[in-house]
């Protein structure tokens, strides 16, 4: 399995790639705080058997504009795809999700999903979600959706009356938040970005 971790602003994402017969990919795009991006993929699997893993998590909250597009296309038989973005986004930020899982006439058993889901931590920040299915083959699953909300109020009640401060407690939410996106990337990386978080 090929394992790639990414973080924009400092490493060049490929804009295309084609997986073969067997081959896994397990990719992670990060978009640290303070960081405004134009972000565009797409991966073909190409042949029997490929595998695409991808996830990607973004903070933004001054006034970053953060877009992701990603495109997969299933090309041929029995591949599968995951997808997860997660962000958290506030002051004036803007985010926004542009994904397409397309499965092409005779991409038969494909597998896949495809999952954008977000924070907002103020009125003023705004998110844009648009996860799309295009589907010309008959036996295939896949699934797609999105979330929107702001951090659960009850959750930092319970956190302030256990002896946490707020700032800690909202921290702790998004780091909660991330985790799923978080916990794939190298343990070099995780530290810092905690931190990116408080």
């Amino acid at each position: 399995m090929d394992k790639r971790c990414f973080i924009i602003g400092r490493d060049s994402v490929p804009e295309h790639i084609s997986l073969g017969e067997g081959e896994q990919l397990h990719m992670t795009l990060l978009v640290p705080e303070g960081t405004s991006c134009k972000l565009s993929l797409q991966v073909d699997l190409d042949a029997p058997g490929a595998a695409l893993d991808i996830a990607g998590a973004w903070k933004c909250s001054g006034s970053e504009n953060v877009e992701v597009k990603v495109l997969v296309r299933h090309n041929a038989p029995r591949c599968t795809s995951v997808q997860l973005f997660k962000g958290v986004t506030g002051g004036t930020a803007h985010a926004s999700f542009d994904g397409l899982v397309y499965v092409a006439p005779g991409a038969d058993g494909t597998d896949a999903r495809q999952e954008n889901h977000s924070l907002l931590l103020s009125d003023a920040a705004t998110v844009e979600s648009r996860p799309q299915l295009e589907i010309y083959a008959d036996d295939v699953q896949c699934s797609h959706g999105a979330t929107t909300g702001y951090l659960n109020p009850d959750e930092l009640f319970y956190m302030r009356s256990r002896g946490i401060p707020e700032a800690q407690a909202r921290q702790l939410q998004m780091v909660a938040f991330l985790a799923p996106v978080l916990r794939r990337l190298p343990a070099s990386l995780i530290e810092e970005i905690h931190a990116s978080l408080s």
